[in-house]
Parts: C-alpha cells; structure tokens; sequence
C-alpha cells in the first residue's frame, strides 16, 4: 500500500506541476510505469493499456474500486489494448488537443479543451473483425453514482424522477433470498416483480435535430454536492439504424455492483440481425463525455449545443469526416396524395437488410413535413438509398415502403432530387387497426416507459368486433397460448375478388409459430419462416417496437363469406428459451414472452 500512496503522491506532484506552469493546457503524462495520466485543470484520468482506472474531480474519485473506462466489442470478450505505439499528444488548434491511443483494432482519440468539464472522443478503425456490439463505457463508483438519467425517464417519470430513478442495490440482486435470476441481468421478486438492466433502456434519439444524451447521476462522497456523468452525441451519423434505434444505457452490474454507463456506438440489444464488417477508416464520433453536478437541464443544453456546432470544425481526418453535402427532396404518394410525416432514412445502398439492423456505414434519419418536403444537411460523401414509411397520420394505411438506390452525395454541393413518387399498394381497404407506424402505439399496455414483462399483461384470449371495438381494446403484444380474434360483416354483393391480409409487426421473437386461421380455414402463419430471423425486444423490456417486419396472407375469394366472418390468431408453438418454470415455489411460474407486438393490421380487396 505504501508504494501505491508513494505513486499517488507522486502523480499529484507531476500534475500540480504542470498546471503551475500551463495552468488550462491539457496535458498526457508518461508515469514511467506503463501508465498514462491525461486531463486539464477540472479533471484527470490514469490509464493503463486497457482501463482508465482513477478519475480524479474536485478532489474525489470517481472510478473508486469499479473497472474505469475502456472500449471493448462483443460485449466484454474483447477489450481493447492499446499498446501498439505511445500515446500521442498533438495540439489541434488554440483551443482543443488531441491524445491518441493505438490499438490493433484501431485509433481512440480523446480531444480536450482546457475549460471543457470532460472530453470529446472518437474511434478509427484499422481491423475491427465483423462484429454486432461496439462500445465505449464507465464503470463507475457505485456509492458516488446511485440515479440513472434518460430522456426516456425524463418524459415519463413521475415528478421526482426527472433527476433519475435510483438503481437497484446490489444488495437486491446477488445473494438474496427475496429474488430469482430469470435471464440475463434479470431477477423476479416474491412480488412478481422484475429488477431487471433492460428497464433503463430507452430509444436513442438519432433523428436529426433531436438531442441525444443519457447519464448516470449521484453525490460527491461526503457532500451534498451532485455528480453527474453524461455521454451526449451532437451528430449521430455513425450510430446504427433507423428512427427506432432503442439501446441499454446504464445499469447496476451484478457480480461487483459497479453503475455502468454504457455507449453503444454500434449497439445490438433490440435488433435481429447485427453483423456488420466495416471499411478501414470507418470512423464512431466524436462524441462528448461531459461531467456536470448532476443537473439534467445543463446537460441538455450542452447538447443543444453540441448539435449547433455539429460537425465539429476542429476535426481534421483523412477519412471523409469533412468532405460533405446536402440533400432535399419531395415524396407524394402514386404522385398525388402528399407523403405527410413519413419517416426519411438514408442509408446503405442496395441493401437488403432492414433498416434497423444496417450499421456498417453512416446514416441520416428525419421526417417529411405535412406536404412530403424534407432536407437533411451535413451528409458525408458517398451513395446511399434513401427510403420511406409511413410514421402514423394520413398515411398510416400505405403498407409499401419507397426506396431509391444510388443517391449521390458530394462534398459542398447541394443534391437536390425530382420529384419522388411513392407506390401504394392500390387496394381498397376493408378495415384496419391501428396506424402503420413501425411501432405498438396505441394498442394496450404499449408505450414508454421500457418496462420487463408487461406483454404477459395482454390476454391469451381476445375478441375484437370491427365496427364496435376500439384501438384499446387491441393489446400491444401476443405472448399467450390462446386465440385472438377478429370479428367483421361484408355487405352482400361487396365480395368480387380475392383478398389481402397485412400484418406489420411491431417486433417478432424466434421460436413462435402462430397460425391465422379465416372461418376455420388455415390460411398462412406468423413464424421465423414468414417473418425472418425474430429480434429480443419482448423479453429485454421493450413495449413500442423492435425489429419492424411485414407479413401479407392472400385470402381465396370462396373463404370470405358475406354476413360474419373471423379472422383467428391462435399461437401453436413456444420454445422454452425465456421462459421461466415453478421450480421455485415461492416464485411459481410466469408465462413465456416469446410472441410478437403489433403495429397494423389490415384487410384490404386484391384488386
């Protein structure tokens, strides 16, 4: 312990030396012992080859007994080393410096102002391998950071959440008689409750002009003053996916109780199919890790002011981060009906992944306006397809989805696109329910907040009569062995040709097979073959949406009869993966959440 205080002593010596001489200049200090101290007058970071492992601020540390900082991808089976070469300190302009560290897999730059509370950082890359999760994270002090914040929590908490809700002591979840382990990081209580990470998951807001931060909160040991440490993303172009990109944030890890603060540049908790190989160069940021005193408010303004200086001019690459245009266009709908409010995504080009699951280039989320217009600015160079779907409203009963391949971007010029014309599916409607918008909105039981478990509060038995029954009476998610029915009347004379039934799916799971049946008659089924590979949104909290998939039954003119009619949904099959057994009678037994959430259904005439 001796030599340890003796290094300390030392540090702090070396540090107070430098700040007499410069006192704001940033600084990287080599301590002879393979490790590295960076920082400014506010703050200081010691760093060995994988973690940075004491964060000193205002005199405490934040790391305390927990891992630090590090980058790590497929999870936690590779961390980072950057030992291939000595950090590199380079002075951008007046005002920011930059300090590199090298690894095999590639460049992790940290670029400091002498008067910023935190860093910016951003990640190159030379030979990432094909990969689903990329991250950089905290794991911080568990007794300095109790609170988690997300805007998430911020929209739908109650009053004194809006500062963050308390994170489950440790206490709660390792060696207590009072809970079960259920699945990953997930634990039942006597009550019937969860604690579970995947509550504090939350969508990452990635649309442009949208704010985009999340932190975990506390008190400086022995004060009343707060703590808080913020990842905030003033560009988001180098985040995976499309509009509903949902991710994990923070949480209480269970094996040491450290609060971990999670940044997942390139995350896959929410998604089906997530493995992308990436262009050398490829490059994640920059992004801001900001430390304030725990006000939610400062750290919203300081995104909003990160997005106004997006992207930054101070960066200087040889990889394109420069080099950038800007695109506008207009969308109507078989060219006469405006696409109001649909969902606009620019993305890899001549794709056949789902546009949630692309990650391996960059990408531009927005909306279009009530008469189709939309513009997106400061887009790298390159060729992207553009796409568009419906996002509720007026055009919540177009089930097609508008794609244009080859769009070309270049740098300093503005591309400005004909006018697009989006094909419909040209049927009359019969019925629908609910608004095609990728997501359960609406419906029973759905909505923010994330929440484990809330599908098992839908019925394994359900009536809905056209005509009669409102959107409430419709539950988000069928998870239930049971039947789900439809109940319709056709007008005599109405039935002149065959027909189609849509079935746009919030989210799907692996493993469940549900048949649909018309008046007895099996007509096609809901399954991995029919939906594709399922995503885990049910049983990781998800309530809104996951992995969007459309299912389209061609229903024979002879199985349609007029007067009543009914559509059946009925789930045949489960695998027992998820699901939990009455093996702990104090617990008893809970009911799968392998199924799928609703976003639209419709019956339309095949004209």
């Amino acid at each position: 312990m001796a030599i340890f205080s003796s290094f300390y002593c030392l540090l702090a010596t070396l540090v107070h030396l430098v700040l007499s001489l410069n006192v704001a200049d940033p600084f990287l200090i080599d301590n002879g012992d393979k490790t590295f101290t960076i920082g400014n007058s506010l703050w200081n970071l010691t760093l060995n080859s994988q973690f940075g492992t004491k964060l000193l601020y205002k005199g405490h540390d934040l790391v305390g007994a927990a891992s630090g900082h590090y980058v790590s991808y497929n999870g936690a089976a590779n961390n980072l080393t950057f030992d291939v070469s000595p950090p590199r300190l380079q002075k951008l302009n007046s005002e920011y410096t930059s300090i590199s560290f090298l690894a095999k897999e590639g460049l992790f730059v940290w670029v400091l102002s002498p008067t910023l509370s935190g860093a910016y950082q951003y990640f190159v890359n030379h030979n990432l391998p094909q990969l689903g999760e990329f991250r950089t994270l905290w794991r911080l002090d568990n007794s300095t950071f109790t609170h988690a914040w997300t805007s998430e929590i911020a929209d739908y908490g109650v009053k004194e959440q809006i500062d963050g809700v308390p994170l489950v002591p440790l206490s709660q979840i390792r060696g207590s008689n009072s809970t079960k382990k259920v699945q990953d990081e997930t634990w039942q209580r006597l009550d019937g409750s969860f604690i579970t990470k995947y509550d504090l998951a939350a969508f990452l807001p990635v649309v442009e002009g949208r704010p985009s931060l999340w932190g975990t909160l506390g008190k400086l040991p022995g004060t009343n003053e707060g703590i808080g440490s913020w990842y905030i993303h003033g560009g988001k172009d180098y985040l995976n996916g499309d509009h509903l990109k949902q991710e994990l944030m923070n949480h209480r890890e269970s094996i040491t109780g450290d609060t971990v603060q999670l940044n997942m540049i390139h995350g896959t908790h929410f998604q089906s199919i997530s493995r992308d190989n990436f262009a050398r160069g490829r490059t994640w940021g920059p992004f801001l890790w900001y430390l304030n005193n725990g006000s939610s408010a400062d750290a919203l303004a300081k995104a909003k002011e990160e997005m106004k200086l997006w992207p930054y001019q101070w960066m200087k690459d040889d990889n394109g981060f420069n080099s950038r245009g800007n695109i506008s266009g207009q969308l109507s709908l078989d060219g006469n009906r405006p696409a109001s409010n649909a969902a606009i995504f620019l993305g890899d080009n001549n794709s056949t992944l789902r546009t949630v699951n692309q990650g391996a280039g960059y990408y531009y989320r927005t909306y279009a306006d009530h008469m189709g217009r939309f513009r997106i600015d400061n887009v790298r160079s390159g060729s992207y397809a553009l796409q568009a779907w419906p996002n509720g409203g007026i055009i919540a009963d177009v089930f097609t989805t508008f794609v244009r391949n080859d769009v070309v971007i270049s740098a300093n010029k503005h591309t400005a696109l004909p006018a697009l014309s989006w094909a419909t599916q040209g049927r009359k409607k019969i019925w629908q329910i609910g608004e095609l918008d990728r997501t359960g909105a609406g419906f029973n039981n759905s909505g923010p907040p994330h929440k484990h478990g809330r599908s098992a509060n839908c019925p394994a038995n359900l009536t809905y009569t056209v005509g009669t029954s409102g959107l409430r009476d419709w539950c988000f998610a069928m998870v239930k062995p049971g039947t789900w029915s439809i109940k319709f009347g056709i007008l005599s004379g109405e039935i002149t040709s065959a027909a189609v039934l849509s079935l746009a799916l919030a989210s799907f799971t692996s493993g469940v097979v549900a048949t649909i049946s018309i008046n007895e008659k099996s007509v096609c089924e809901i399954s991995q073959a029919t939906a594709g590979e399922g995503d885990p949104s049910l049983y990781r909290s998800g309530t809104l949406a996951g992995d969007w998939r459309l299912v389209q039954c061609k229903i024979a003119k002879g199985l349609l009869r007029e007067d009543q009619n009914s559509i059946d949904f009925k789930i045949k099959q489960q695998e027992r993966e998820h699901e939990w057994t009455n093996s702990d009678p104090k617990i008893g037994n809970v009911m799968s959440l392998r199924g799928f959430m609703w976003d639209s259904i419709a019956l339309e005439w095949d004209n």
